[in-house]
């Protein structure tokens, strides 16, 4: 009896020392991803700056809620279906894609305990780094093919948003959205930083092929509409080829005017 007791206590030691040990490992990685993310160079972007290009979600309020809304309701379903990559796109140009790509990446922003990454591919017209007034020091399209890497280029928006920016147009964006480089660099780059959402601004999708050629990497994708210009053939066609590739996470209709009587 007494041996089989200290043989029952030795297990049990050995069992809390294994579990001390996880905790210590999970701990130092934990550390280690901190500093990764607090290396990347910071960036402020002034308040009149994010409200001309109707960012509105460094701060709760009135303005942010339905955005933050439209947060909440996107991580829920990504949660329930262990997804992490997003895709923001439309059936056409100047529907807001862009605005609804930056305000949920300031909105995941003020979850303290959550880490985005937000990334504009949307080679042929970038303009993340026009809503944010700031100029990467390379481009992303530099990352994606290898020149450089993911830390030289992105930059962090407060504590747990890093932003990977481009200023210039690229000549064959297709090319670089269908190499299997590419792919391999988004996983090197999800598991070196860990976020728990990565938001790619996708171009159109009635525009050319470049969506259609990256849509294959992400696990679901968000459509936006413009009330009162896109037309409903053109949201359909661009639905259909959006689920040939990935899963439709949701739709939002912008810009529908607003009734304070309602």
């Amino acid at each position: 009896m007494e041996k089989l007791q200290a043989a029952l206590e030795k297990a049990r030691y050995s069992r809390q020392d294994s579990q001390k040990a996880t905790r210590v490992e999970d701990f130092a990685k934990q550390a280690n991803g901190s500093d990764l993310w607090s290396a990347i160079p910071n960036f402020e972007v002034p308040d009149h700056v994010l409200q001309h290009h109707r960012v509105v979600t460094r701060q709760a309020g009135p303005n942010a809620a339905p955005f933050d809304i439209l947060r909440t309701k996107l991580l829920l379903q990504m949660r329930q279906n262990n997804w992490r990559r997003l895709a923001v796109t439309s059936p056409t140009p100047k529907s807001g894609k862009t605005t609804i790509a930056c305000n949920l990446a300031l909105g995941l922003g003020r979850q303290r305990d959550m880490r985005s990454i937000l990334m504009d591919l949307d080679l042929r017209s970038p303009s993340i780094s026009d809503f944010f007034e700031t100029v990467p020091p390379h481009n992303i399209g530099d990352v994606l093919t290898r020149q450089i890497g993911f830390e030289e280029q992105a930059l962090r928006f407060g504590d747990n948003v890093l932003c990977a920016m481009s200023s210039q147009i690229e000549s064959d964006p297709s090319r670089i959205l269908l190499a299997e480089d590419t792919v391999e660099v988004l996983d090197q780059i999800e598991a070196t930083y860990k976020p728990d959402i990565v938001i790619f601004d996708l171009p159109s999708v009635l525009v050319n092929d470049d969506t259609r050629a990256f849509l294959k990497n992400v696990d679901c994708a968000l459509i936006v509409a413009r009330a009162n210009t896109t037309r409903y053939g053109q949201f359909d066609i661009c639905e259909r080829e959006v689920n040939e590739h990935t899963n439709v996470l949701g739709t939002v209709l912008n810009a529908h005017p607003y009734n304070d009587k309602t």
